[in-house]
């Protein structure tokens, strides 16, 4: 008997551990590899805080909620709030990664729409431009991270 195979036959089998996509332990491979449950996507949302400077009088707070289980990070909603104008506004979409594009709607009336884009830069942040009603290039801005 080769020492290997001594070594094998006197070692204890390890335990097997099965997660399920969701991340729980389950008992079996079965379950692990089961079809995803139904999940609404407020069950799996995180919460980022960034605050929007364009370098003069205009400082916007941002609350985004995203799905941390994709990359770029889908955004699902959140609210922009500050010295916007009109505001607040609902965040209806976008992404953030490497880039950043937060699509939001006015809240009180109107069908006015804001686009912020840009791109990431340390420490972490995003510099680009944001525009109203379909332009995305009006104005300058730096978005930082607020823990």
């Amino acid at each position: 008997m080769t020492t290997q195979a001594r070594r094998q036959k006197g070692a204890v089998a390890a335990e097997h551990r099965f997660h399920n996509a969701q991340g729980a332990e389950v008992k079996t491979r079965d379950e692990a590899f089961a079809p995803q449950r139904e999940v609404s996507p407020e069950a799996v949302a995180a919460t980022a805080k960034l605050e929007l400077h364009n370098g003069g009088t205009v400082t916007w707070q941002l609350e985004v909620k995203y799905s941390p289980n994709t990359y770029p990070f889908v955004v699902i909603g959140g609210q922009i709030t500050g010295t916007i104008s009109g505001g607040p506004w609902n965040i209806t979409g976008g992404f953030m990664g490497d880039t950043i594009r937060l699509d939001a709607k006015r809240t009180s009336g109107g069908t006015e729409t804001v686009t912020i884009v840009g791109e990431f830069q340390n420490p972490p942040a995003y510099r680009g431009t944001y525009g109203f009603n379909g332009a995305t290039s009006s104005f300058k801005h730096t978005t930082i991270y607020h823990c």
